[in-house]
């Protein structure tokens, strides 16, 4: 029972840490509470309860948990923790105050020189410092803990989003093409895109040639023509992983309208930014990458070239050698943006986070200029003006 009143407490968004609960775990072993349920409250409350804006939602999930107990003996059981809990021994949570006392290292080069020479320097475990590579602590360097600017270190998932490098392999999915739910909208805004032109083999009955060549020649004198296709030629750029987790559902009905819509499509997918390399397959990126330069030469200067990404990212990942969160890249993000703006003249960007909270983000504002201002959000009326803006 006392493990799942600390699991209610993390789903309740309660910072408690696993120390603490090791903390409090130690008290009850000292016999502080004394078995009763009144003074294991106050003893629970102050032990894991740092902020008193949370102690609502503590006292809700403490009546939910132990209701109707009139004993803690009644809830003792063995306290066995979790093999993954012991692994990463503590989570950091801080309140803001204690966020905005953290400085970062002061620059992408310096962070590199430094966990370079941490590297070098560090022989032991450390955990909960501000210095070496280790866990729970402010360090720039590690997991599961915070920092305004570090490298990630063998944590499974992202938490704060403030990583400028991750040095774990990560596996991301395809966009599933077969989406339909609510792909209609989409596909009436992506209509504007057209431009019809009939090419190909002659398959297709014309029925008003044939019904002239017959009034004409006296004698049924069958026509066909190529069948009418939107000629448009369309290159799309999808980011996926990290924060593109949260927009998935929208990327699927996007990708699934334009398989449809568009006759002379490929797509591609990236991380973050573009670098030299793009992707077929997410689960086989690591293997079969495409060079970007490749796509400049392959694909003609008419056709349309749309990105789809939330464009948050550490700004190193667009405006450093080196800055990409995944590999070192020897080019900085923005030398691919502009080189595919020198080949093509129609480039757009959707982006699937709200509009009115990009000023939020310093990455977007920097992908915005760097695209002339040619980022729509990812909505009906945002595809809409950025299919005119294709068309222009």
């Amino acid at each position: 029972m006392f493990i799942h009143f600390f699991a209610e407490l993390r789903a309740a968004k309660v910072p408690v840490s696993l120390r603490e609960y090791l903390m409090l775990m130690q008290a009850m072993e000292a016999d502080l509470a004394e078995s009763r349920v009144e003074d294991f409250y106050y003893l629970s409350r102050a032990a894991l309860v740092k902020d008193e804006t949370n102690l609502d939602k503590f006292d809700q999930v403490f009546g939910a948990t132990f209701k109707g107990l009139q004993s803690l003996s009644d809830a003792v059981e063995e306290a066995e923790i979790p093999e993954e809990w012991l692994k990463k021994l503590a989570e950091k949570f801080l309140t803001d105050e204690e966020k905005a006392q953290i400085e970062a290292l002061g620059g992408f080069d310096k962070l590199m020189e430094t966990l370079q020479k941490r590297l070098t320097e560090q022989k032991d475990r450390h955990q909960g410092g501000n210095k070496w590579i280790g866990t729970a602590g402010t360090s720039p360097f590690g997991a599961y803990g915070y920092n305004p600017e570090g490298v990630r270190i063998g944590q499974h998932e992202s938490r704060h989003r403030r990583a400028v490098k991750v040095w774990d392999k990560r596996e991301f999915k395809d966009l599933d093409g077969s989406v339909e739910l609510g792909t209609r909208n989409l596909k009436v805004a992506l209509r504007r895109l057209r431009q019809f032109a009939r090419t190909g083999s002659a398959d297709e009955l014309d029925l008003s040639g044939t019904i002239r060549n017959t009034a004409h020649k006296g004698y049924l004198d069958i026509k066909m023509r190529p069948e009418r296709h939107n000629a448009v030629k369309v290159l799309l750029f999808f980011d996926v992983g990290g924060s593109m987790d949260d927009h998935v559902k929208i990327c699927e009905e996007l990708f699934s309208a334009v398989h449809t819509e568009f006759k002379h499509l490929e797509y591609f997918y990236f991380h973050n930014c573009l670098y030299e390399n793009v992707w077929k397959d997410n689960a086989r990126r690591h293997n079969e990458k495409i060079p970007t330069w490749d796509l400049l030469h392959k694909f003609g200067s008419d056709y349309k070239i749309i990105f789809v990404g939330d464009a948050a990212m550490s700004p190193y990942e667009v405006s450093h050698p080196g800055g990409s969160v995944e590999h070192w890249n020897k080019e900085a993000g923005s030398v691919w943006l502009s080189r595919i703006q020198d080949v093509y003249d129609k480039v757009v960007w959707l982006n699937p986070t709200p509009e009115r909270h990009w000023d939020y983000t310093y990455s977007i504002g920097i992908i915005k200029e760097l695209m002339q201002e040619r980022m729509f959000p990812l909505t009906l009326e945002g595809i809409d003006e950025a299919m005119r803006a294709l068309m222009r």
